[in-house]
């Protein structure tokens, strides 16, 4: 083959290379946050404890068949890491909805990635690290109802939400310790233990409402959209990028939980929380860009588990 033919099909297959991973990527975050849409619609009925329980229960089951983990061989160390690392994902996935009852998807995912963002940084040392801090914080600040010019969201709902960014950064801290298992097993394993953190408060809230026919049809649909799809696709994406591009797309997440918020739900936000969410946007972007030097320190956001 001639060179003149070869080099605009080498250079087709590099953009087919950079682009694969970014779509999957991409595909991963509007899933998610299309499913998590729809889930909200389930609260009239299920109440957001039934409607976790559900969507939790079902990504379980999907993630168990589709990895089998049973042929996992566990140290007690190991399994005592997975019951951390799947009660956390629980009980964050649990506040999380919580605070989907009061306050709008996008500003409950900005408000969730102050989570990890804090664990990045709580080892920055360079003073451009305290520029994505103070983005970070001026970007809470205009959202936390503190008075002033804060958005005046729910108390409560705002305290869900920072309660589900703890268990992100401890999501993360655990995450790291089972890093060395299987990673498709682990998070069956975990996702199996979230439902069963869940489970009890889903059942005090819905009942037996959670098996109606016609509910267990939208949960799935939801457990596929905001599970099963987004990590199939993260997957794809984390074994053609690098840390540092995942971390710069991944942090894209509150803008399109906004606007899937807006055009699924209704939801509209006030400038004052688009400033807010592009404050911590740009902070957890800035963080990617300039943290990768600390990635020997083992501190990352990682991906989305919500």
């Amino acid at each position: 083959m001639s060179p003149t033919i070869r080099g605009p099909m080498a250079a087709q297959g590099v953009l087919a290379e950079t682009l694969l991973p970014v779509g999957a990527l991409l595909g991963s975050i509007v899933s998610l946050s299309v499913g998590t849409s729809f889930a909200k619609r389930l609260f009239p009925m299920l109440g957001a404890e039934g409607t976790t329980t559900l969507r939790v229960g079902l990504s379980a089951v999907m993630l168990v068949l589709l990895w089998r983990p049973w042929r996992l061989r566990l140290s007690f160390a190991d399994a005592r890491s997975l019951v951390l690392y799947g009660t956390v994902l629980g009980a964050m996935n649990l506040l999380f909805y919580l605070s989907l009852r009061t306050i709008p998807l996008g500003l409950a995912i900005a408000i969730e990635f102050s989570g990890p963002l804090a664990l990045a940084l709580v080892v920055s040392r360079k003073p451009i690290d305290f520029a994505w801090i103070g983005c970070a914080i001026l970007g809470l600040g205009l959202l936390l109802p503190l008075g002033g010019l804060s958005s005046g969201l729910d108390p409560v709902g705002v305290a869900c939400a920072l309660g589900a960014a703890v268990c992100w950064a401890l999501y993360i801290v655990f995450g790291q310790r089972v890093g060395h298992l299987h990673g498709g097993c682990a998070v069956a394993i975990g996702m199996s233990m979230a439902a069963l953190v869940v489970m009890p408060f889903g059942i005090a809230s819905a009942g037996v409402a959670l098996l109606d026919p016609a509910i267990l049809g939208f949960g799935l649909a939801v457990a596929a959209l905001s599970s099963a799809l987004p990590y199939t696709l993260e997957i794809v994406a984390l074994q053609r990028l690098s840390k540092q591009s995942f971390g710069v797309l991944l942090s894209l997440e509150p803008a399109v939980g906004s606007l899937a918020g807006f055009m699924i739900l209704g939801e509209r936000l006030t400038p004052t929380e688009w400033i807010a969410i592009l404050c911590i946007v740009v902070a957890s972007i800035g963080n990617t860009i300039t943290g990768h030097r600390r990635r020997n320190r083992g501190v990352a956001v990682g991906v989305s588990p919500v």
